[in-house]
């Protein structure tokens, strides 16, 4: 049976949809884990004198590897679903985040049974697995708070950027558009998440020089990989060009600008 060309723009919107929201939600929860980009990459650490007495290197949390794939499919969205695509899209994410983190707090209140509760790992050693469940999946509010204000303040500030530019260049240079409204977005998502994290957290107080160091280093990255994921950009943009046909991606472009997408 073949696939009506009517269909195609809701099959596409599902599709987008599933991969935002399942990679918002994945970077929520693997953003417990930090790492260091240099020694993953075999490099001696950065070690970049910033505002603070300490240098910072490029220590960052493991959402980062999901977080750009989300602001790249944001700019997907908005181009053939407009703003108002990427707003539903964004409350459902924070929605199924919240819910999520809800769940996972129901189930860290749950007793353990006896035999899970120890494990063995070799060498005579163990581990208290309800206290590591903990660590890992219990995140403080004021992390999940920061991230999710962030995560929104991010999505907004990219779709006003990207139709700002569009505007201003057309159906040209896809590139000036996505990557310009992706690193304007990013530069406030770096410094909103920290603020309200550790900023305001009573339990940390981080100053404004540390908030402004570490979001700097953590900006560099992103900007980094901004630039670096407009070649994916143009391939995405490609196939769904190809999967809907010129006239229909054309009347779609079209209709998001209008902000009347057929959502």
């Amino acid at each position: 049976m073949h696939e009506s060309v009517d269909a195609r723009p809701s099959r596409l919107f599902l599709v987008l949809g599933a991969f935002f929201v399942t990679n918002a939600l994945l970077a929520e929860f693997v953003g417990v884990k930090l790492f260091s980009l240099e020694r993953t990459l075999g490099l001696a650490p950065a070690a970049i004198q910033t505002f603070i007495d300490e240098p910072l290197s490029f220590n960052l949390t493991a959402g980062v590897i999901l977080w750009p794939v989300v602001f790249v499919l944001t700019d997907i969205i908005n181009e053939y679903f407009g703003q108002r695509g990427v707003r539903r899209l964004s409350f459902i994410a924070v929605g199924m985040i919240v819910y999520a983190f809800a769940m996972v707090f129901l189930a860290i209140q749950l007793v353990p049974a006896d035999f899970w509760l120890v494990r063995e790992v070799g060498d005579g050693r163990t581990v208290d697995m309800q206290l590591a469940f903990e660590s890992i999946f219990g995140q403080g509010l004021w992390i999940i708070a920061g991230s999710i204000v962030a995560f929104l303040v991010g999505q907004f500030v990219d779709v006003v950027v990207f139709h700002w530019l569009k505007r201003r260049t057309g159906e040209k240079w896809i590139w000036a558009r996505a990557t310009g409204s992706t690193l304007v977005s990013q530069l406030l998502d770096s410094f909103v998440v920290l603020w309200i994290a550790f900023g305001l957290n009573p339990a940390t107080g981080w100053g404004v020089e540390r908030i402004v160091s570490i979001g700097l280093v953590n900006y560099a990255y992103k900007f980094t990989m901004a630039i670096a994921l407009t070649p994916v950009i143009y391939l995405v943009h490609g196939a769904i060009e190809r999967y809907l046909g010129p006239e229909t991606a054309e009347r779609m472009r079209r209709s998001a600008m209008g902000d009347d997408a057929p959502i």
